[in-house]
Parts: structure tokens; sequence; C-alpha cells
């Protein structure tokens, strides 16, 4: 029994031993495979790393040549677009210089649009304050009456006559233009309209106290009428349509005058006395530069019907030399030939002897002139050949 154990305490020992030394070996193979392994690995990795490092330069190169083609044609297709970009940045600080410039100029049109309002303020003031005396109000009216005078065509030293005045009973009558018409007719135009009144409304801010003074220069208008009415300038004035014309220097002062009265025009026609504006005004004198120019043609017309008479009075006793001419002629040319034909056959046969007796000089020829066959033309004046000619 005991040495049953014996035998197996040796058996399980021997097998432990063996068992130690098997896992011994294990382990020393398993540190071998390991770093045999580890020496393979390495290895691998390294040759791994080499393709690798070989198959990624080949790749990088390609990559990058790839890269620069890509680059070139990407440039190739945005090298329109830049040299637009640039062209557009190029016109953009073009554009921004011009509008400094123009920036400042317009400032500069500004302050002196600024200025001149000042100074067209401050003039209008002076002339507002100007007008409201008599003798420069009249002297303003006569400005602007000779200027649309002058714009008509109506020159002074032809069609019309300024400030002419005349002595009546009661008083004497000075109208501010007398204009010539055809026919020694003559066409009166006063220019004292009363103005007052109404550059006192367009002074005023209160409008209740504007509409006053518009009502009272609607007024003023009327009186005036009256009163030049009553100056029968037509009876002063020799051939001179029965009316006067009233020239107020403005439209505003005509258009507000009728907005308060509308009678006005109606009431004037009364009175013999005829409303005009500048514009009124210019109308009425270029129908009678109209009718000058007509007077005129007509005047024209007259002196070349003159003219013609004598022309063809001339023409006639023209006529008459040069037909008294060629009959001068046609007898000259007869005289002419006849004396031509007895030279040759009277003169001539003679002559000729001298030569045949040898008496003459050598070389000297007497040569028989050519008779004249040319007729003269006869002038024929008659109408029915002259069509024909």
């Amino acid at each position: 029994m005991l040495w049953v154990l014996v035998c197996f305490f040796g058996f399980s020992f021997g097998f432990f031993c063996r068992s130690i030394l098997a896992r011994y070996e294990l382990h020393k193979t398993t540190v071998q495979f390991k770093g045999i392994s580890a020496d393979i690995m390495k290895q691998s990795n390294e040759s791994f790393m080499q393709l690798a490092s070989v198959a990624f330069e080949k790749y990088q190169n390609k990559a990058e040549s790839a890269f620069e083609k890509k680059n070139e044609a990407i440039e190739k297709l945005i090298d329109p677009v830049k040299q637009s970009l640039e062209k557009v940045d190029q016109k953009i600080l073009e554009l921004e210089k011009a509008r400094v410039g123009a920036y400042v100029s317009l400032h500069q049109q500004v302050e002196s649009l600024v200025s001149t309002q000042k100074e067209l303020r401050s003039e209008t003031a002076n002339l507002v304050k100007a007008l409201r005396q008599p003798m420069a109000r009249g002297r303003w009216g006569e400005i602007q009456l000779r200027r649309v005078v002058e714009m008509a065509g109506m020159l002074e030293y032809c069609d019309f006559c300024q400030q002419q005045s005349v002595s009546t009973h009661e008083g004497r009558l000075r109208p501010d233009l007398v204009v010539a018409l055809p026919g020694g007719k003559q066409i009166v135009v006063d220019a004292k309209a009363p103005l007052e009144a109404y550059l006192e409304a367009i002074e005023s801010d209160d409008e209740g106290i504007k509409q006053q003074k518009m009502a009272t220069h609607a007024r003023q208008i009327r009186h005036h009428i009256s009163e030049l009415g009553k100056k029968n300038y037509w009876e002063q004035f020799s051939a001179t349509p029965e009316f006067v014309v009233l020239f107020l220097p403005g439209e505003p002062f005509f258009s507000t005058a009728l907005q308060h009265d509308p009678q006005l025009i109606e009431a004037g026609v009364d009175q013999k006395v005829i409303l005009a504006t500048p514009t009124t005004l210019i109308a009425l004198l270029r129908a009678v530069c109209y009718g000058w120019r007509q007077e005129a043609v007509c005047r024209n017309a007259e002196e070349i019907s003159v003219l013609g008479k004598e022309l063809y009075k001339r023409l006639y006793d023209m006529n008459g030399h040069w037909t008294k001419l060629g009959k001068n002629l046609q007898s000259a040319v007869s005289c002419y030939n006849q004396a031509i034909g007895s030279f040759e056959n009277r003169v001539m046969p003679q002559a000729r002897r001298f030569k045949e007796l040898k008496s003459t000089s050598e070389g000297l020829e007497i040569e028989s002139p050519e008779p004249i066959e040319l007729v003269a033309r006869q002038l024929i004046c008659d109408q029915d050949s002259s069509v024909n000619n």
C-alpha cells in the first residue's frame, strides 16, 4: 500500500515536473516565437513603410502634378474674371474720383446757388422797394414795353414812336407807345397801370390781408381803365382805331385782377380799353409786323411792275438799234461783195498783165479777197416765234 502511494506520488511528481518543464518549454517557445514574431513584424513594418513611402511618394508626385495642372486650368479659367474684376476695380476707382469731383463741384454750385439766392432775395426786396415809387414803376413798365416791342420785331426806327405827346384842351396827353399800322393807321398803348396794391399783397404774410390787397389791386385796375377811357386817345391821334391798349407788365398782374374781378375784360371793352399782357401784346405786334410785311410786298410788287414796264421799253428801243445795225451790216456786206467783184473783174486782169510782162517784184502775188456769204440774222420779237424758239 505504501509502495502504491509512493508510486502514485512519484508518478504525480514526475507528471508535475514534466508539466512544469513543458510549461517552461512552452513559455520559452512562446518567448522565442514572440521575439521572432516581433522581428518579423518589425521587418514587415519596415518593408511596408518603405513600400508605403515609395507608393506615397509616387502618389504625392502624381497628386502634385495633377494639382499643378488643375491649378493652371483654374488660373486659365479665372484669368478673364480676374481681368474683368481689375477693370471693374479701375472703373470703380475712376467713378469714385469722378463722384468726389462731382460732389465737390456740386457743393460749390450749391454754395453759389445759396449765395445767389440771398443776393436774389436782396435784389428782389430792393426791386419791390423801387417799384413802390411811381417814377421807378413807370420806368420799369416802359422798359418791359420796349422789350416786348423788340421781341415782336417792331423796332423803334421803323415801326413805332415812343413817348409821343399831344396837347388837348384838357391837358397834355403822353401815351407810352404809338404803334404805326400800314396805311397810316396808329395804335396807342398805355403802360401806367397801378401796381402798388399788388406789391403790398406779395409782401404780406397774412392771407386775409393778402386777399384784401389783391381785391384792391383789381379795383385800381378797373379805375385806371375808366380814367384811360375818358382820355379818348382815338380822337387825339389821327387815323387811330377806337380803342387804346392798357399794358400790364406781367402776367400775374392781369390774372390776379381778373380772379378778383371777372368782369374786368367786359369793363375794358365798354370803356374802349383793351387789357394786354406781354404775351397778348407780342401777339398783337406780330400781327402788325405781318401787316407791314404785306405792305412791303405790295410796294415791292408795284415797284417791280414799274421796273418791268421800263425794262420792256428799253428792250424795245434796243431791238430797234439791233435791227438798224443788222440792216447796216447787210448793206456793208453787199457793198463789200460788189467791191470784190469789181476788183476781180476790172482790176485783177490788168494786174496780171504786169506780171506777165515781168514788170513786178519777184515773190509778190496779189491774192483775191474772199466774198462774205454770211447773212446777218434778223431779230424776231413775235410772241409765237419766241415760244417756238
